[in-house]
């Protein structure tokens, strides 16, 4: 089970895991609605190192990136829930848009993103590589998704909670 840790410890975690010669794999997200495919995405980051870290978008930063509404989950909640799961070690929650600075602080020896992104559009992806570190890209899990969860959530036309009578 994983820590919520700020970017001074984690820095110091990195700093020993090199050290160690340990393989520090990062990953980042807003996590606003936790799902099967995020739990599979964590876990095969997790398999390609020693040590996972997830930076986790702030409330402000989800609201810009996302819009009125988000998150639908607090930064604290959604931290607390990412590092009580088995394949995350640390949890860091960064402002910025992106994780850019985070990803220069930490410097992963892989930068770990979902398939639907093209490594040329990952954040940090060109430092990591000019850093000797490599991106990895992981399959997603079919049929699992945010917008697809928010969705069902609000029953939105054709789907299953919108078939369902409510009591």
């Amino acid at each position: 089970m994983g820590r919520v840790v700020g970017r001074k410890e984690a820095r110091k975690i990195r700093e020993e895991a090199s050290g160690q010669n340990r393989t520090v794999v990062f990953t980042n997200g807003c996590f606003d609605l936790l799902h099967r495919g995020h739990v599979d995405l964590l876990r095969a980051a997790k398999e390609l190192g020693d040590l996972l870290v997830v930076g986790l978008n702030s409330d402000a930063s989800v609201l810009e990136l996302k819009g009125r509404g988000r998150p639908l989950v607090s930064e604290d909640d959604r931290a607390a829930i990412l590092s009580a799961l088995e394949s995350v070690d640390l949890v860091v929650v960064f402002g910025e848009e992106t994780p850019l600075e985070l990803i220069r602080e930490l410097k992963p020896d892989v930068l770990v993103k979902g398939a639907d992104y093209r490594p040329d559009e990952i954040v940090g992806g060109e430092w990591v590589k000019k850093n000797g570190g490599r991106i990895q890209l992981i399959p997603l899990t079919p049929g699992k998704s945010s917008t697809l969860l928010n969705k069902l959530i609000q029953g939105a036309e054709g789907g299953p909670l919108s078939q369902k009578p409510r009591p």
